[in-house]
């Protein structure tokens, strides 16, 4: 039987079980037992369908405060589920009317946004089929790749959409990408072709300097010299390997045929290496005799700007010695003009001092220098260790270190001349 005194508006307890009323199509539902007693039971299930109205209320809030609104559907739906089998006590009506009111406002959002999502990935497919008429494989490639991308992170559309859009990207894509694979299986053919008429040339050079008949074969060979520029592109390594084989089959041979028919060759001169070689020459002659370093540094700076011009002409690397040489001699400028220029500021008369004192001033100087200079390259250091590894600032960061390092070796060069001098002088 009931008791009329553990009756609620929307349920009652009776035979010591809590119930909540039947409510929309819904009929009466069990909810709960009687602990201790029946006023109790009925108050501590009117407070928990506070927690149903705060999940409600919570949910509106997140859906108001979200940027994709539409991914909360599915948690309405879960809750709406979770409100139909919640033990409590109240009116769940007004509850799922919220619900309803907001799953209809989702479900329009929804529509608009897949309708949106439909104008994008229609574009992106136009798009994709223009990408597939680059000629470039690499850069068609990249940017079939971002274009993936970007589908990805456009939201789904219309069911009915779905598969059609879907589909027609995946056939430009698997037609881009079959072709592409053609390409490449195409291109390592005729790769390895290439590479096996360059390791015929190798061989062919080879075998001419076994021959007896050296006039006929000196015309093999340049027929052979003559063959190899006609072969197309292959990888740099695998090139410069085959033409270092070649390059000394054909020394091979022409040191023979030169031997044989008494010919003394003339070594060939690189007319860039000669620039490059006058260059250093010049840096070197700068520091002889020089009293006006200002006018060595704007010199030695005009060289510095012509040596990266030149040396970018070379078709293999610099001679890493006549580099060093070069970068010292201008090194040895600037720091010779730094000091002089910084002397000349405290030490007025420097010029009428006899050699003695001059020296000692410009050691005291220097030593003072290089200590500065050692103290800013540990600053660069520590800077360096503490920064991230493979960033433009970090290859930033390197790159002074590295131009601080110079600068000292160059000051404790010159230091130790400067020294050595006075030790002569003194002696």
């Amino acid at each position: 039987m009931e008791n009329p005194t553990a009756q609620h508006p929307f349920g009652y307890v009776r035979d010591g079980k809590v119930f909540l009323k039947g409510y929309l199509e819904y009929p009466d539902r069990q909810i709960g037992e009687v602990r201790n007693t029946e006023a109790e039971a009925i108050q501590y299930f009117i407070n928990r369908f506070q927690l149903a109205d705060t999940k409600v209320a919570q949910l509106e809030l997140q859906v108001e405060e979200a940027q994709n609104k539409g991914s909360y559907l599915t948690k309405l739906m879960q809750l709406r589920k979770t409100l139909l089998e919640f033990d409590g006590l109240g009116d769940f009506i007004p509850l799922l009317e919220q619900l309803d009111t907001l799953e209809v406002r989702l479900r329009e959002l929804i529509k608009v946004n897949q309708a949106k999502n439909l104008e994008i990935k229609h574009a992106l497919i136009e798009e994709a089929r223009q990408i597939v008429q680059i000629e470039d494989w690499n850069e068609a490639t990249e940017q079939m790749q971002d274009l993936k991308t970007k589908w990805l992170k456009t939201g789904p559309v219309e069911k009915p959409y779905e598969d059609e859009t879907e589909g027609e990207l995946q056939r430009i894509a698997d037609d881009f990408f079959q072709r592409r694979r053609e390409f490449f299986t195409e291109k390592n053919r005729l790769i390895d072709e290439r590479l096996a008429t360059l390791q015929r040339l190798v061989d062919s050079a080879f075998r001419l300097r076994r021959m007896e008949d050296l006039d006929a074969a000196f015309q093999e060979i340049k027929l052979l010299q003559a063959e190899w520029k006609t072969i197309g592109q292959v990888p740099p390594k695998k090139q410069s390997m085959l033409w270092k084989q070649f390059k000394k089959a054909n020394d091979l041979f022409f040191e023979k045929y030169n031997n044989t028919k008494g010919i003394v060759p003339k070594p060939r001169v690189n007319p860039i290496l000669v620039l490059l070689e006058g260059m250093v020459g010049e840096a070197e002659g700068l520091l002889k005799n020089q009293q006006d370093f200002n006018k060595a540094a704007d010199r030695a700076k005009q060289l510095l700007v012509n040596w990266k011009e030149t040396s970018a002409k070379m078709k293999s690397s610099v001679d890493r010695q006549l580099s060093e040489r070069f970068r010292a001699a201008c090194d040895k400028i600037f720091e010779m003009n730094y000091l002089v220029r910084v002397i000349g500021y405290r030490h007025p008369f420097f010029n009428e001092k006899p050699r003695v004192e001059q020296l000692k001033i410009m050691i005291n100087q220097m030593d003072y220098l290089v200590r500065k200079e050692k103290t800013d390259l540990m600053q660069f250091e520590d800077s360096s260790n503490a920064s991230a590894r493979n960033t433009e600032a970090d290859r930033t960061m390197v790159s002074k270190i590295n131009t601080q390092r110079r600068k000292v070796a160059m000051k404790e060069i010159l230091l130790i001349e400067f020294k050595r001098e006075l030790d002569v002088l003194l002696a």
